[in-house]
């Protein structure tokens, strides 16, 4: 009797050790993996996680197909496997298992889009920081729509590399949608309508923020000695890092407003943080689209500080420095009030055409605005040709307004300017300039833009002097 109480109670102690064991071992998993969660379709996608005893196994098992991946833990307990998704569909489910299954649920397949930047970026459907959204009511009484989905990565700036951040995998809905990043919820909106397949957003931006905080330690080395670069990384170590490597279609970055004091050194920057995120993707070379910073009244008209048009030239300079990239173009929907434009669904539109054509494919129709290309001086007159223009130029039958002119004394004067011909080209000239040798467009902190394509985009600000 008391050897079977013995043995007994030897099983139980056996028994609550392997449970004990086991509880510790329970998978944990960085917040971006979790239920509602959007894979990106027809790829191979990495998932990763950790576990607190070495060397344990995990398998992972796939809902879509049945396949089983397998992993050892390294030496800290870390596991990392990438599996094969098909193509858009869902809800699948992932179970996870070290001895103990976990499952993530309510996943779809569809197009993956990391969505980056500033205070434009991070804008909500609601409006914040007492400018609206246009649009706002009527895109969120119409938003329920369980195929679009956002992670919004929570605040958090760091010197401290993180793997983990706070957020979580939302549906759009009433109640959800008002908290959207604006701008990324149009664009997914967008995509969704035309693309007919579920479409996830990982929305990671902060108000105010230079292009430097969201660069890695190793993608800023060659910039830490310019006096210009500060707050360097720590919007990569919080924001960034956590969802590194997660499988993405492309990037869409809204941010420059806060880099108008150093515009040449933006224009290595930019890149740089490009060929940065590439690399800790290691997904090759996704597309990067961006948005030209709008026109705002920032020296209030006072001509004090750096005209923020030179940011904007050297954002479109950047278009043959970053390859796979596109600009869409703001010229038109900037306000001399305020930072922050309210046509948000104007910008997530135009991401959206440009993802559209030059992405996914689709034909007919241009992906961004006009650019200029190249000048012909002819007496008292600049022609003007442009890349981007579709069917042609136009203005709308309104004046074309924001041209200026100088011969060779390199002052500027309001130029008038009309369309050449069949509307392809902008000839310009000055009262009082008779040997013209540049012209600028736009080329301003505040303008409202007048010249567009047929499709109605606008064209970019552009100088063709170097002064």
């Amino acid at each position: 009797m008391k050897r079977r109480n013995l043995l007994h109670l030897c099983g139980l102690l056996a028994s609550i050790a392997f449970t004990a064991e086991t509880a510790e071992a329970k998978v944990d998993m960085p917040s971006i993996f979790s239920d509602g969660m959007v894979l990106q379709q027809q790829s191979r996608v990495p998932v990763w996680g950790s576990c607190d005893r070495k060397k344990q196994d995990v398998t992972l098992t796939t809902s879509w197909d049945g396949k089983s991946y397998r992993s050892a833990t390294d030496n800290d307990g870390r596991w990392r496997v990438t599996i094969d998704t098909p193509s858009f569909g869902g809800p699948y489910a992932i179970t996870v298992d070290d001895g103990e299954t976990t499952s993530i649920d309510n996943v779809m397949i569809g197009e993956v889009w990391l969505c980056s930047g500033q205070s434009n970026m991070d804008m909500r459907v609601s409006g914040r920081y007492n400018d609206p959204v246009i649009g706002s009511l009527e895109a969120v009484v119409t938003s329920d729509n369980p195929d679009i989905r956002m992670f919004t990565v929570g605040a958090n700036l760091t010197s401290e590399l993180q793997s983990d951040c706070t957020g979580n995998w939302e549906e759009a809905s009433t109640a959800t949608v008002p908290e959207f990043s604006a701008t990324a919820y149009f664009f997914a909106r967008r995509l969704n309508e035309v693309l007919g397949m579920p479409v996830g957003i990982i929305h990671s931006s902060y108000g105010g923020s230079r292009v430097e905080a969201w660069m890695s330690t190793q993608g800023i080395a060659d910039f830490k000695e310019n006096p210009d670069v500060h707050n360097e990384c720590i919007l990569y170590n919080g924001m960034i890092a956590p969802v590194a490597g997660y499988g993405i279609r492309g990037c869409l970055w809204y941010q420059g407003e806060a880099n108008i004091d150093a515009p040449d050194l933006y224009m290595d920057l930019f890149p740089a943080m490009a060929a940065d995120w590439r690399r800790q993707w290691n997904a090759g070379e996704f597309p990067i689209y961006y948005a030209q910073i709008a026109p705002f009244a920032y020296n209030k008209g006072e001509g004090k500080g750096r005209n923020s048009a030179y940011l904007r030239e050297a954002q479109l300079k950047c278009l043959e420095l970053i390859p796979s990239s596109g600009m869409i173009i703001l010229t038109d929907v900037g306000d001399a009030r305020t930072i922050h434009p309210m046509e948000k669904k104007t910008v997530g539109d135009r991401f959206a055409y440009m993802a559209l054509s030059q992405t996914y494919g689709k034909k007919g129709f241009p992906a961004t605005g006009p650019t200029y290309k190249s000048m012909q001086i002819d007496g008292d007159k600049i022609e003007i040709e442009f890349d981007n223009i579709g069917n042609g130029l136009t203005s709308y039958r309104r004046p074309l307004t924001g041209f200026e002119i100088a011969g060779e004394d390199r002052v500027f004067v309001p130029a008038d300017a009309r369309f050449g011909k069949d509307s392809r080209t902008i000839i310009v000239s000055g009262k009082d300039v008779e040997h013209p040798v540049a012209v600028r467009y736009a080329f301003k902190d505040y303008v409202d833009g007048s010249l567009f394509n047929m499709w109605g985009l606008p064209a970019s600000s552009f100088r063709t002097d170097n002064w």
